[in-house]
């Protein structure tokens, strides 16, 4: 049994959390290599090694010792200061989460997800769904089986226990209204918008082929202007743009277009937002539960603002475009500053999530919102997703979907497991726009340092309010510490107005 005294209990889990991170950041690198750069061939090994670093983490967890740790330290809080019971407190939740699953089932989920993500990545290219249905359909009854397990041990529905994981506290009951206020706030906005800009003539496109090697290029010199650390971290190529890895050890991974060099360009520029938030938490926390990332909503509004609120900016464009000019060999009025303010400024119905527009991008999010919960709690078989997909989504955003691979088969997280994480994308987005004017309110200078290619005083300004709290906070507590009010919808509607139908 372990000794009883605060001090030694307290002390005990930390050293045990510590081991438990440095397993958990193994297997971040290694699935992303799994996802990035691993050959065919090594899928099968890899997903093996996953599963066994899985199972290991999760049974230093679960075990008798930790519960009577938690109790003994949670028996003398009073000895502890706000990081250590913060730290106590999700150390607690992570315990009681994971205690609802057995390592057997465990690994057998981290294998049905490997093979899942292996199938998805031809049925993608292949535009089939058919590939990867069973392999999908396996994992969705597992998943479903978790959602049940951790629903009853934390007295949540199951879909609110998937979502739990990716925005603790968060509960549908909540999001619904939100979420469905934007549903019928955004199709009227997306009509009277693309009005708007229909009314002041075309869009020209810059003319390519934009080669792949420069467009890398020029990602690496903006993330190095928004201060990415690239001795923690790199930029490679995937199926998927996505952020992952450690805080020491930050990847950014996206795909290239080379007739559209605004593609990657954006990509980058929203895996960054990720990565500074990686980069930026609390190092004194290292490897404990409360140095981590609060929420996905939160990490989501870091890169929304990065991307959407910053660098689709006019001050930033005015920088930025002479640098993307020279660099691509640019010419032509294509390349006028309000020309290409427009392209990013661009509005259309798309088939693309990651290549969305800020106006139509929540609309993205609630199709899929609407259909995990619907897998989730068995009115949606699986085997149907495509014809529902696409029926859901010629409803909200008004096009008709011609394949599997730009329709239910873009995004990796369904096909990885992870169901419940689809909503904090728009609470991300609601949060940057209220994150972004609250950091402004602050420090009036920021749109001109931005205009001169200085991101120090936002990036500074976030490192204090948001990076370096790690979960010191609820995302409550932390938005209305860093804004002066907690999330609401008005601030994100009213930047879409500012920016797409101004007065």
């Amino acid at each position: 049994m372990p000794d009883a005294s605060t001090p030694s209990a307290y002390t005990s889990l930390e050293a045990r959390f510590r081991r438990i991170a440095l397993l958990g950041e193994a297997e971040a690198v290694l699935h992303w290599d799994y996802a990035a750069v691993m050959p065919d061939g090594g899928a099968d090994t890899r997903a093996e090694q996953l599963a066994e670093l899985k199972a290991i983490s999760h049974g230093l967890l679960v075990t008798q010792e930790t519960a009577d740790l938690i109790g003994a330290a949670e028996a003398h809080t009073d000895e502890l200061d706000a990081w250590q019971k913060a730290n106590l407190h999700e150390i607690a939740r992570q315990y009681r989460r994971s205690s609802a699953l057995d390592e057997a089932f465990v690994t057998q989920l981290s294998k049905a997800s490997s093979t899942s993500e292996k199938a998805w990545r031809k049925a993608r290219a292949d535009a089939d769904f058919s590939i990867v249905a069973d392999p999908l359909n396996e994992l969705v009854e597992l998943v479903r089986e978790q959602a049940t397990r951790i629903g009853e041990a934390l007295d949540l529905a199951p879909y609110d226990a998937l979502l739990d994981a990716y925005e603790p506290g968060g509960r549908a009951a909540d999001i619904d209204p939100v979420l469905n206020d934007l549903a019928d706030f955004l199709p009227g906005f997306l009509d009277e918008a693309l009005e708007r800009q229909a009314s002041a003539g075309p869009i020209t496109m810059p003319d390519g082929p934009f080669p792949q090697a420069i467009q890398r290029e020029l990602g690496i010199r903006f993330m190095e202007v928004l201060g990415f650390d690239f001795t923690r971290g790199r930029l490679d190529v995937s199926h998927h743009p996505f952020c992952g890895g450690v805080p020491d050890d930050v990847r950014i991974t996206t795909r290239y277009d080379e007739a559209d060099f605004t593609t990657a360009l954006m990509g980058v520029l929203h895996e960054t937002g990720h990565a500074l938030y990686e980069q930026g938490l609390p190092s004194d926390r290292r490897l404990q539960p409360v140095g981590t990332a609060l929420s996905m909503s939160i990490h989501e509004s870091q890169s929304l603002l990065m991307e959407m609120q910053v660098c689709r900016s006019p001050e930033f464009l005015n920088f930025a475009l002479p640098i993307i000019r020279n660099t691509l060999g640019g010419e032509g009025s294509a390349w006028d500053v309000d020309n290409m303010l427009r392209l990013y400024h661009k509005v259309e119905r798309s088939f693309i999530r990651v290549d969305a527009d800020e106006v139509t991008y929540p609309l993205h999010v609630i199709v899929r919102y609407r259909l995990e919960q619907s897998i989730i709690d068995g009115t949606l078989n699986v085997r149907d997703l495509p014809d529902a997909w696409n029926s859901a989504f010629e409803e909200l955003i008004g096009v008709a979907v011609p394949n599997d691979g730009i329709g239910c088969l873009q995004d990796i997280h369904w096909y990885d497991g992870a169901l419940g994480y689809f909503p904090t994308y728009t609470l991300g987005a609601m949060t940057a726009a209220q994150v972004y004017q609250a950091a402004q309110d602050a420090i009036p200078s920021i749109p001109d340092n931005i205009a001169s290619g200085n991101f120090s005083a936002l990036v500074g300004w976030l490192r204090e309010n948001v990076h370096s709290k790690g979960r010191l906070l609820s995302s409550a507590q932390l938005l209305t510490e860093a804004t002066g009010r907690p999330l609401e919808a008005a601030p994100f509607k009213k930047h879409l107005k500012a920016r797409y139908l101004p007065d």
